[in-house]
């Protein structure tokens, strides 16, 4: 028997302890066959010859599952960040595998999914790469948060073959941008626009190179920063203690979770809240957080749309007001 030969035995024996502590043993598992059709693309983790029509491809985040829709692409298995499928994403995506959590997907389930391609972003794949690579060819981008979102969508239009739809894509989104700002005119050239969420006890302000700073620089909306320390920072997390420099003309606010919610009923009682120009104003949105922090284009032209809407009808009160 070969060294090559042992050495992939040896990481078949080893994908199946790894499952089999996870808590159920596979009876039964087939390894990737031989591709004959594929092409050789670079990753973050060296290079992967993908097949050129992948059928069951598995991705390991809502924002690489986002890209593969926006392409056209349909993914038949993911795992989540959060845990589930983001509603903005549901109807795009009538049916598919949950293979566990961003942070630890389920080796098991990818293994009885029998994915033919496997893609996502580096942090959630590098410390299982060689199992994953026994499973399907698997593809891992660079992430260097949500300030490298267009550059990670490129990324996976380049794996999947689909340049042509990604070019589509941007110059659907631009489109979209210019659009919005037509419908806004001037109103906004002198109004500054926060955009904050909340999570895990604190208040995170997006800064200039966020998802949200991004989109927002594109639309040419003024973005509020507390001193101007977001200019070149993604985001900028704060106490309760300094609400007070979320103080922009109108706010966007999201929460993640049933415990951020609470978090922001009990906030909203605060003296300190009722201070902020934009709550005496009503000009406090809520919207959703999966949306605003999805890191897209599905999302980011679902943010456009949250735009449009709240900006035209800032003066009025609406169900989306905080």
């Amino acid at each position: 028997m070969t060294f090559k030969l042992v050495s992939y035995f040896t990481g078949l024996l080893f994908l199946c302890l790894v499952v089999a502590c996870q808590g159920n043993t596979i009876r039964q598992f087939s390894s990737p066959q031989f591709l004959t059709n594929c092409r050789n693309i670079q990753h973050a983790l060296g290079e992967v010859c993908v097949p050129v029509n992948p059928k069951r491809l598995a991705v390991l985040s809502e924002i690489t599952l986002g890209d593969a829709l926006a392409l056209g692409i349909q993914p038949r298995g993911a795992s989540f960040i959060s845990g589930d499928i983001p509603p903005y994403l549901t109807s795009y995506t009538p049916e598919i595998d949950f293979l566990g959590k961003s942070d630890q997907p389920n080796l098991e389930k990818i293994l009885k999914f029998k994915p033919d391609l496997i893609v996502d972003v580096e942090a959630f794949g590098k410390s299982i790469l060689e199992q994953l690579s026994l499973i399907a060819p698997t593809a891992l981008g660079h992430w260097e948060g949500f300030q490298s979102w267009r550059d990670y969508f490129d990324f996976v239009a380049n794996v999947l073959g689909k340049k042509q739809a990604a070019e589509q894509v941007w110059v659907d989104y631009y489109q979209r941008v210019e659009e919005v700002k037509a419908a806004l005119g001037n109103r906004l050239k002198t109004v500054e626009v926060s955009s904050v969420y909340i999570c895990c006890g604190t208040i995170t302000i997006d800064g200039e190179i966020s998802f949200i700073g991004g989109i927002l620089k594109d639309v040419g909306i003024r973005h509020y920063l507390p001193n101007k320390d977001g200019a070149e920072r993604q985001t900028i997390s704060l106490s309760e203690e300094r609400l007070a420099d979320i103080d922009a003309d109108i706010i966007f606010i999201s929460t993640y979770d049933k415990n951020s919610e609470k978090l922001l009923v009990n906030w909203q009682k605060k003296p300190l809240w009722k201070t902020l120009k934009a709550v005496q104003q009503k000009r406090v949105y809520l919207v959703n957080y999966s949306t605003w922090q999805g890191g897209n284009p599905i999302a980011a032209n679902a943010v456009l749309d949250d735009l449009l809407k709240y900006l035209l009808e800032e003066s009025k009160t609406s169900s989306g007001n905080a």
